[in-house]
């Protein structure tokens, strides 16, 4: 983990903040990103701190050169704090990158060493996938709590809603066109999570889908 002072390690005479104290490691402190990934070796770099541009051409680089599939998460949002573009992440791996983002990229197509073109289609890491269906699920199950464990069903639901077409064109996460659709999936995993675990309220319907449905607004219902 890296702030603003550099990499987060256990030799850092100020205190930490709580949030970052499990990720100070006993490793040599190092002040730019480029020298962490020198000396630490990732396959996963996450983007979450608004800094636009952080993953250079050399960072990502040096990534498809330590992993044959790196790993590369450009999270923040808006588009101009987004670490990297996907095509700056496609380029520099040569396609060989699984490419995450916080703001929409358009489609990117590349000449692959065969000589044949490969379009990639980068997904949008947005909330907007789980919390509606997490949400959803709670209310269906009148849920008594909400845990990490149900936010690891909702991950786990989405996950499943991705197809082999969507993976093959890069795309971790389903289109948004789906989203109703994936958010319905996701709220009869929790729901049904919350029953197994002794967390519901309500009493388990026979058809957890149909419950969940009648529960689900609907803005275009004018009844």
């Amino acid at each position: 983990m890296m702030d603003s002072k550099g990499l987060v390690t256990a030799q850092r005479p100020d205190k930490l903040a709580h949030h970052k104290a499990p990720y100070a490691h006993k490793v040599a402190d190092c002040k730019t990103l480029e020298a962490c990934v020198d000396s630490l070796k990732p396959s996963v770099l996450i983007g979450v701190a608004a800094v636009g541009r952080a993953f250079t051409q050399p960072i990502l680089e040096k990534m498809a050169d330590l992993n044959q599939v790196p790993v590369i998460f450009a999270l923040s949002n808006p588009t101009s704090k987004a670490e990297c573009t996907a095509e700056e992440a496609y380029r520099a791996t040569h396609g060989r990158c699984v490419y995450a983002s916080g703001s929409p990229f358009d489609d990117v197509t590349l000449e692959m060493p065969d000589g044949s073109a490969k379009t990639f289609r980068p997904g949008q890491g947005n909330n907007a996938y789980i919390f509606p269906g997490l949400g959803l699920g709670a209310l269906a199950a009148k849920a008594t709590k909400i845990d990490e464990s149900c936010l690891l069903v909702a991950a786990s639901a989405l996950a499943e809603e991705v197809d082999g077409d969507a993976l093959a064109t890069g795309s971790l996460y389903p289109p948004l066109s789906r989203l109703r659709d994936v958010s319905v999936a996701i709220a009869v995993k929790v729901a049904n999570h919350l029953h197994r675990t002794g967390n519901a309220g309500a009493s388990k319907p026979g058809d957890m889908e149909a419950h969940v449905r009648s529960t689900m607004y609907d803005p275009f219902d004018t009844v």
